[in-house]
């Protein structure tokens, strides 16, 4: 017999909005969330942002504990009521009379609501998690001591986010309260009507969650038919080294650097490295490229270039231009593409201290350098197979 499913509708409930704030306590970040609530203030309600702090604060035109909240909410100053007739407003956005207003929200709810973020923000299991381990503990040991535990857990979930319990749209939460309930007991089932929990729809919920678990641990062991979403080697760190006696015989993976002497050939001139190619194509005078060129090092090209103007599109065309100049790189010096492509699948990190755009300075920087070395090198893979490029 299955277990018979939920007829009410959803629940319109305000479920709290996973936008991420914080707030700064002596340098500390203090991580939080928020939500809309109504304020009310004399007899207007005002819809402002509900502001809730790992450390337990909640911002409700004011900062107060978990526990002054709650006194907020039962004098009604954090309104879960809306008094037919009276005025509302969102601050600068507009104003209206309620008519026939409706909430679904009520203050055990929304301070259910609110502690389950604070636990959230904490990365402690809140109150449906709690549950749902409780009856992990009943399938393992289905007393009712146990039993208990999950009634009693599945009530401190706040009302209107028990039909999610589960995240099933089919069942809703109905296995979890017949776990709950146990054999003999009445389930309400709206409208008035109720069903008792006999053997048989016990021994459905059981098997529910048998297959849930099931389920689970698939889900968890599944990898993605295309591979790991993550490198499954640590990543490569490509570091900027200076050597002042010059580049020794053996760099290793340094070579993947551009200030590593590379000759590359760009528009009928031979550049002697990476750097000295891209920052003369940074500049439009013909000139100009001319002399960073000569520069003796990278650093003296890359200094020479900054005392020019860029050219006009650099910001858009710059990603482009790096890019071309490593396809020029690795296809030119197939001993420097072996380098490359003996790194495997693994995130390549190139450190740049003088730009958070292409390295990773400390723990900071987009590293577009080791993306585009990622790219170049899935290219030169591509090729040896004999794959479309």
């Amino acid at each position: 017999m299955e277990i018979p499913r939920c007829q009410q509708p959803d629940s319109l409930a305000a479920v709290a909005i996973w936008q991420r704030t914080w707030r700064n306590v002596d340098g500390e970040r203090i991580e939080g969330t928020w939500r809309h609530a109504f304020i009310r203030n004399g007899r207007d309600y005002y819809l402002t942002d509900l502001f809730i702090y790992a450390d337990g604060m909640v911002d409700c035109w004011g900062l107060v504990t978990l526990e002054e909240f709650e006194g907020k909410l039962t004098s009604g100053w954090v309104a879960t009521t809306l008094e037919e007739g009276a005025r509302a407003s969102a601050h600068n956005v507009a104003s209206w009379k309620l008519a026939e207003p409706q909430m679904w929200m009520t203050p055990q709810r929304l301070l259910g609501e609110v502690r389950d973020a604070v636990d959230i923000l904490n990365g402690r299991p809140d109150s449906t998690q709690r549950c749902l381990a409780a009856v992990e503990v009943f399938r393992n040991a289905p007393t009712e001591e146990n039993r208990a535990a999950v009634r009693e857990l599945y009530e401190a979930i706040p009302e209107h986010m028990r039909r999610a319990a589960l995240g099933d749209m089919d069942r809703k939460d109905m296995p979890l309260r017949v776990l709950a309930a146990g054999p003999g007991a009445h389930i309400d089932w709206g409208s008035g009507r109720s069903f008792e929990v006999t053997e048989e729809v016990h021994a459905g919920a059981l098997e529910y969650f048998d297959e849930r678990e099931q389920v689970r641990r698939e889900y968890e062991q599944k990898v993605p038919a295309d591979g790991p979403t993550e490198p499954m080697d640590t990543s490569v760190l490509i570091n900027q080294k200076v050597f002042p006696k010059g580049w020794p015989d053996d760099v290793g993976i340094l070579v993947l650097r551009n200030e590593y002497p590379s000759p590359i050939e760009v528009a009928g001139r031979t550049y002697p490295t990476v750097t000295h190619a891209y920052w003369a194509l940074s500049v439009a005078d013909e000139a100009q490229r001319d002399e960073i060129l000569q520069a003796d090092r990278p650093y003296d090209a890359q200094k020479l270039a900054e005392s020019f103007p860029r050219r006009e599109d650099w910001p858009e065309v710059r990603t482009a231009v790096m890019a071309s100049l490593l396809r020029a790189k690795f296809t030119r010096h197939p001993e420097l593409a072996a380098v490359l492509m003996g790194t495997g699948s693994t995130r390549l990190i190139y450190t740049e201290v003088s730009s958070g755009f292409w390295g990773q300075r400390g723990l900071e920087g987009r590293n577009w350098m080791g993306r585009l070395l990622e790219l170049i090198r899935s290219e030169l893979t591509a090729r040896q197979l004999d794959l479309p490029v």
